[in-house]
């Protein structure tokens, strides 16, 4: 029986992490790497994506690894900003589903969808 982290081959499922607090926007690979390690507690080797916002809000960063390299994925809006999910509490990171993430990218104001109550298994 795989595990619910993995998809059908085994592999784990590619997970979105979104940093609530802003980025500056000119940290590159590295800093953000770091950035993943300090704010969101997470691997940066790991394969997952890592999402940093702007202190405005119209700048997006994605850093994901790939085997043997970072990749940088970067959206600036000319107008407008991008509205993410509310924060629960203090939190500093959100994990997001790649439906949020490109609901975001589309203009989509997350923070006021409301997700209806599904089931889930229980791990363990």
């Amino acid at each position: 029986m795989r595990a619910l982290d993995e998809d059908g081959a085994g592999r784990p499922r590619w997970r979105l992490w979104l940093a609530l607090e802003p980025t500056d926007m000119r940290c590159g690979f590295d800093r953000l790497a770091e950035r993943v390690r300090a704010v969101i507690g997470q691997d940066p080797l790991s394969g997952h994506g890592f999402i940093f916002r702007s202190r405005r809000g119209d700048r997006l960063k994605l850093l994901t690894w790939d085997h043997d390299g970072f990749i940088l994925w970067y959206k600036r809006l000319e107008v407008g900003v991008f509205k993410l999910p509310r924060p629960e509490g203090a939190a500093r990171v959100v994990e997001l589903r790649a439906s949020e993430l490109a609901m975001i990218l589309d203009g989509i104001d997350v923070s006021r969808l409301k997700r209806v109550q599904r089931y889930e298994r229980s791990v363990g």
